[in-house]
């Protein structure tokens, strides 16, 4: 591999072959998939699973992997889209929906990509990513734990996430200084949340969070939260010790 690695844009790419064909087990392929893999990088898991699926778009920010992409003889039904995912919208791509998401994506984009995820819920079935592993277990958390908090909170309104597998640096190139981990995200039957109600609710759980260790009586103070509402969850509580359900229903 003699890929010019760019920082600005986390590139790590997966090396090991046993690692790769275990994700894909994981992910279980099938043949009238439509899948969306964001980073494709060199195609190192593109080519194990285009094979398999209907079709294929891969959305690649680089554009030396562009060039590597398109002329990889396991990847001519790949469809290669150029730019930055999160410009675009899943429906506009060159591809039938609902997908399945699949991505190797850089960890400083992860956040964001799992936002513009639940901001297209109609479009996708299931999405398959590697994360940082702090950021697995702040998906995961459990209330009154450290790692439960913002992130927690409103992606748990909208999404089920397990963590599958811990994955350590030296199976990457470069080598990332953190584990990293293999997460399945899927869509909850029902929202805890409308979405005309998302902005709110994001900003009543970051108000909460961004004073973890007060109570909620003192840190919602700018908030009119109904009498009926504060009778039901004891406000002399911290923002950790509430369940997902519980912050949902906040918003009246």
């Amino acid at each position: 591999m003699n890929h010019p690695f760019r920082k600005k844009w986390g590139q790590n790419f997966l090396v090991d072959n046993n690692l790769l064909k275990k994700i894909v087990r994981t992910i279980n392929p099938k043949s009238d998939n439509s899948i969306l893999e964001i980073g494709p990088g060199e195609g190192a898991l593109s080519e194990k699973i285009l094979p398999i699926v209907k079709e294929m778009v891969g959305v690649e920010i680089d554009p030396l992997l562009i060039e590597k992409l398109k002329i990889h003889d396991k990847l001519k039904d790949l469809i290669i889209i150029k730019g930055d995912v999160l410009l675009y919208e899943i429906d506009k791509l060159p591809i039938s929906n609902p997908v399945r998401v699949i991505g190797n994506i850089p960890y400083n984009i992860t956040t964001p990509i799992i936002f513009w995820l639940i901001e297209q819920l109609d479009y996708w079935d299931d999405a398959f990513l590697m994360v940082q592993k702090e950021v697995a277990n702040r998906l995961v958390a459990q209330t009154s734990t450290k790692a439960y908090g913002k992130l927690t909170v409103v992606v748990g309104a909208y999404l089920d996430i397990k963590s599958k597998f811990i994955i350590p640096p030296d199976v990457f190139i470069p080598k990332p200084r953190v584990d990293s981990a293999f997460i399945h995200l899927t869509k909850k039957l029902k929202p805890l949340i409308e979405d005309k109600n998302y902005i709110t609710f994001n900003k009543i759980v970051s108000t909460a969070f961004n004073q973890r260790r007060k109570m909620l009586k003192n840190s919602m103070k700018s908030w009119d939260i109904s009498d009926q509402i504060i009778q039901t969850i004891d406000f002399t509580r911290r923002p950790e010790t509430l369940s997902i359900k519980e912050f949902a229903s906040l918003i009246e």
